[in-house]
């Protein structure tokens, strides 16, 4: 082909090729973020995009859109430190002048490790625009999300602008043919058609296959998810719980759980996971300190629940260092056929400061949660969730009494005392510890 075909072949296809260089603005605007439940409460900062994009472009060209965060509207929380490759953001660019709409930018899972009320680190954000329609095309930052992938689940901070945002790219769009201001552009394929009335917003993405069809209503969430086609192992996810402890916890503790399955024949093999090392223990805690417990509620097919329980904590907690409840596992053996959900119900923590003395038990109610798994099951010979039942032996969500006689009857946790225990975004605060320590 000579010269001149290959370049209106590469022009007619919409490629960039026919762009020019980047130039990029920046915006600088005051954001409202609000973290996941549990996460602390919603903070006002004043965040810096720089957006990346063609100075200038013909209508029918395809141009990239680049979001780089140049400032974070806020730091790192003090809970705990983000590992690395664990951040991905995705944000929304209004396209606005020449041509409205929204455009939506996602970058990738990349950053290095961010320690406590660190800067938050952000790869930038990218997406395709197709320019339908000549004239300057404004490109203005906007709200945008921020997930957090630890190894007990996933968190999305959300954060929108407060007021009128200011700034950002303009892209000067000359018209072209014919064809693309009013034929498959704008009132063909890429307007009208299949792009936007067609299979990508109202055909196969949107309505058909990705959302309506295989990955959201088949598949992904109602086929093999629920224990066809050979799969082994059903990941869930994390929900966000709040426990009430009674007078032992004042404010209950949020903190978000997952209950993940493994099949095991008929039967699935249980994991529930809590936070881990939300912040740093103030005393010294004795292996074996702290021993968790979990009913675990049956809906759907099944009723019921499940008991999961885990082991003491492997290792002494040194003061200042992080505290964990370890993993919680049991077995759920299916007493009825079909879709049965899994959500995590009352708590059990059991706290031993004495080697060899009876564990004191702090019964937690779950006074919200969610589901966060859902099975398709096969009833089981003998097999049914169990009456759900809650721990501890104290009444009316006292504490329990430990037996001794002296001080006019210590109660449970008395021996724990002023230690604060988080789990996620929760607290647990113990008392008397200063009352004991002056009279032993």
């Amino acid at each position: 082909m000579s010269a001149a075909v290959v370049a209106l072949l590469l022009g007619g296809a919409g490629i960039a090729i026919t762009a020019s260089p980047a130039q990029a603005a920046e915006a600088t605007f005051k954001v409202k973020c609000v973290p996941p439940a549990g996460g602390g409460d919603p903070v006002e900062g004043e965040t810096t995009a720089k957006v990346t994009a063609p100075a200038t472009a013909k209508v029918g060209d395809e141009v990239e859109v680049v979001w780089e965060t140049v400032k974070p509207a806020s730091n790192n929380t003090d809970l705990m430190d983000i590992p690395k490759d664990a951040v991905q953001p995705t944000g929304w660019i209004t396209v606005g002048g020449g041509q409205a709409g929204e455009l939506k930018v996602v970058g990738e899972k990349k950053n290095p490790p961010i320690p406590k009320k660190a800067p938050m680190v952000m790869s930038a954000m990218k997406g395709k625009l197709k320019l339908t329609k000549a004239g300057k095309v404004t490109l203005t930052p906007g709200k945008y999300d921020v997930a957090v992938t630890f190894p007990f689940g996933t968190f999305v901070t959300k954060c929108a602008p407060v007021g009128e945002v200011k700034g950002g790219a303009t892209i000067d769009v000359t018209g072209g043919s014919g064809g693309d201001n009013g034929g498959t552009n704008n009132g063909g394929a890429n307007n009208g058609g299949a792009n936007n009335g067609g299979a990508n917003n109202g055909g196969a993405n949107n309505g058909g296959a990705n959302n309506g069809g295989a990955n959201n209503g088949g598949a992904d969430n109602g086929g093999a998810n629920g224990g066809s086609g050979g799969q082994t192992d059903f990941p869930g996810k994390a929900v966000d719980v709040k426990f009430d402890c009674g007078e032992t916890v004042p404010g209950g503790i949020t903190t978000p759980v997952t209950v993940n399955a493994k099949k095991n024949g008929g039967s699935y093999d249980l994991t529930v996971k809590t936070a881990k090392d939300a912040m740093k223990a103030p005393v010294p805690l004795p292996k074996g300190a702290l021993k968790p417990s979990m009913q675990i509620k049956l809906g759907g097919a099944d009723s019921g629940a499940v008991k999961v329980s885990g082991p003491g904590n492997p290792e002494p907690i040194a003061q200042g260092a992080g505290v964990s409840l370890s993993d919680m596992t049991g077995t759920y053996k299916p007493g009825k056929t079909g879709k049965v959900t899994l959500s995590p119900s009352d708590m059990t923590i059991e706290v031993t400061m004495v080697a060899g003395s009876a564990p004191l038990s702090v019964p937690c109610k779950a006074a919200t949660s969610g589901v966060s798994l859902e099975l398709d099951t096969v009833a089981q010979e003998g097999g049914s969730g169990s009456p759900s039942t809650s721990g501890g032996t104290s009444a009316s969500g006292g504490l329990a009494e430990t037996g001794a006689e002296d001080e006019g009857g210590i109660k449970a946790l008395a021996l724990v005392a002023g230690t604060v225990i988080l789990l996620g975004g929760a607290v647990f605060t113990f008392t008397p510890w200063r009352r004991l320590r002056g009279t032993r």
